[in-house]
């Protein structure tokens, strides 16, 4: 299996109120069979009805509440970028669930849950460093120096 993922789809109640919200934020998605296809770099975020997207899959989704162990998280290239993110978001109606702060690793982020509860974390991590296209390159944790 290559190391790589191609899409990642969120489960959502309400399939408009969603796609409302990431265009709010900037995204900009084409909507096909009921289902919201957002280019974000080099994958894509997917919206599909929360019901469907179970189905799908073979799982039982019973009611849908609480976290569900999954957080998306997008690198920026400063704090004042994290900063001015989590206020676009608060503005498009997102809960902003932990404040932007410093990090253990010498960064600083912050989280918001989408309408859908689906967790986000905006970081600046100078460790990470992002291409001029935004794509993110992993350092080598090995090395030393």
């Amino acid at each position: 299996m290559e190391q790589r993922i191609s899409l990642v789809t969120l489960g959502v109640a309400d399939l408009a109120r969603a796609r409302t919200f990431y265009e709010r934020l900037g995204w900009r998605g084409q909507e096909v069979e009921e289902t919201v296809f957002f280019q974000a770099g080099g994958l894509a975020l997917v919206l599909w009805a929360r019901d469907k997207l179970a189905a799908d899959a073979g799982v039982d989704d019973p009611g849908g509440g609480g976290f569900g162990g999954l957080t998306l998280a997008q690198n920026v290239r400063s704090r004042a970028e994290v900063d001015a993110l989590l206020a676009t978001a608060a503005a498009a109606g997102a809960q902003v669930t932990r404040p932007a702060r410093d990090t253990f690793y010498g960064g600083y982020a912050g989280c918001f849950a989408d309408p859908d509860g689906h967790i986000w974390e905006i970081a600046w991590n100078p460790g990470f460093p992002l291409a001029e296209d935004g794509t993110l390159t992993v350092p080598d944790f090995g090395a030393t120096g």
